[in-house]
């Protein structure tokens, strides 16, 4: 296994260096009140004042989150071959109404324990992610931000991350965030065989373990916002909920970033009860954009929660 992760770790330097690992287009749907879906378009994503009401400082506080499973289910591939492996990108449809975004409706994900969004939220709540592929000097801003204004999120973190920048990582576990899992190569898993997807996933979960001390929680965000029923079958069996999202927009091109301004209008516009939006820690427009974030999402209504509220077993 250590091997194979040393060859993993290599072939993620290469990447890194030809700059393959971002991720890739998703499909989105503009919708409204008014509207059917209309026709789907490429959106090449990705994806205030400091007076807080006393009642919602509490409440965001004193939560006690749910507990998942980090049991492992071993099955014979012979059950995984039945599965379906038909590759899926993750899209979303936006509302601009601030209700919950819809999604892709080829089957129902959250019998895989995947979700986009706690369509079971009781309240304004928005849970922040952050998708950590490599450092770009803008993680310990984010993280001053959210120490700050004691919002707690996840980061989803590759091997190579973990690797060069371990300090930010136990950063991360010590200020109380979740890590979660990214893989090691950040591949397509649909194009693994079971072994390979087993060693990506274990083989990032065991390196933060060595490398920080601290045990990966059990979430995971699929690279590039591919999957199949296969794979999310396959991280259920590994223990993890799968986390993909209900807002997005390009903020992992770090040189064609929104200005702030559009970030923050961006969350105004579309921001909806148990969102999840997708954030890359690479972006300079979030680092900036981020406390004004914070604060208008209060002033609406809004408390931030962690995944861990609703994602569990």
């Amino acid at each position: 296994m250590k091997q194979r992760i040393q060859i993993c770790m290599l072939v993620s330097g290469i990447w890194l260096l030809l700059g393959l690992v971002g991720c890739k287009n998703i499909k989105v749907v503009e919708m409204n009140q008014s509207d059917d879906v209309s026709s789907t378009q490429e959106d090449e994503m990705q994806n205030g004042t400091d007076t807080v009401e006393d009642g919602q400082q509490a409440s965001e506080e004193n939560i006690l989150p749910a507990i998942p499973s980090t049991e492992q289910i071993e099955r014979p591939e012979s059950e995984y071959d039945a599965i379906s492996n038909q590759l899926e990108a993750w899209w979303f449809k936006r509302n601009d109404q601030h209700l919950p975004s819809g999604c892709q409706e080829n089957f129902d994900i959250s019998q895989y324990h995947a979700y986009y969004v706690n369509k079971e939220a009781g309240d304004n709540v928005i849970y922040l992610t952050f998708d950590c592929g490599y450092e770009n000097g803008y993680t310990a801003d984010i993280l001053d931000t959210l120490k700050e204004q004691n919002v707690k999120a996840v980061f989803f973190v590759t091997q190579t991350y973990i690797r060069d920048n371990p300090e930010l990582v136990i950063r991360m576990k010590e200020e109380g965030h979740l890590v979660g899992n990214h893989t090691i190569t950040h591949p397509s898993m649909p194009g693994l065989s079971i072994e390979e997807m087993k060693e990506e996933v274990l083989g990032c979960a065991s390196y933060m373990k060595e490398a920080t001390g601290y045990d990966m929680d059990p979430y995971i965000r699929p690279p590039r916002g591919e999957y199949s029923e296969r794979t999310l079958q396959l991280c259920e069996d590994m223990g993890y909920c799968t986390i993909f999202w209900s807002m997005a927009y390009l903020d992992y091109e770090v040189n064609n970033q929104p200005t702030p301004e559009y970030v923050v209008q961006h969350f105004d516009k579309y921001c909806h009860p148990g969102a999840v939006p997708l954030l890359h820690n690479v972006s300079s427009a979030n680092a900036t954009a981020l406390p004004q974030v914070i604060n208008n999402l209060r002033e609406a209504g809004y408390r931030f929660g962690t995944v861990d509220e609703f994602c569990h077993f």
